[in-house]
């Protein structure tokens, strides 16, 4: 009963409706209620976003920030990264989801894209990241400007994918990122 009204509260998802969708990209805030739209791509809900998962025919692109190894760790601190739980085949290009991207970034994204593609801009892509996280829509926004003709952007990102218990595994960034 609780699982179902909770299920029912996130669906209706009251914070995407309240967003407007800015013309440029977000360069601030980046953990903050999303808008319900993206121009020139289809919003998913979880429940779509696993049914184009099952199909495989959608690369999945997860854009959630790596977090930077701190600087002036004390002599013999063990840096251990946090694990990347993500959903299943999906290519981890962590950092390209700012709204300000170096050239470098750029180069990555664009990389990352075409392998996850076969270098074909009609092949579809979903950009997630995790709720309330404008990352997914910087990079989404960002691949439609690339040229990708199919794009999908998933909001609720794996905070939404596991509460639906749908599986997930651990995931590397792909090599060649910040």
């Amino acid at each position: 009963m609780i699982r179902a009204a909770l299920l029912a509260f996130a669906l209706a998802g009251p914070a995407l409706a309240e967003v407007p969708e800015p013309a440029t990209y977000r360069e601030d805030d980046y953990r903050s209620p999303v808008p319900a739209t993206l121009s020139g791509a289809t919003v998913v809900s979880s429940e779509e976003a696993e049914t184009l998962w099952q199909e495989g025919t959608v690369a999945f692109i997860d854009v959630l920030p790596r977090a930077p190894k701190p600087e002036k760790l004390p002599e013999g601190t063990i840096w251990r990264e946090k694990p990347r739980l993500s959903i299943p085949g999906a290519l981890w290009l962590p950092n390209v989801g700012y709204g300000r991207i170096a050239d470098v970034t750029d180069a990555y994204f664009r990389a990352g894209l075409a392998k996850a593609t076969g270098d074909d801009p009609a092949h579809p892509v979903l950009f997630f990241c995790l709720e309330d996280c404008w990352m997914s829509w910087n990079a989404a926004k960002r691949a439609l400007e690339y040229g990708y003709a199919t794009v999908y952007w998933y909001p609720e990102g794996t905070d939404g994918w596991t509460f639906m218990d749908y599986p997930v595994e651990e995931l590397e960034p792909e090599p060649g990122g910040q």
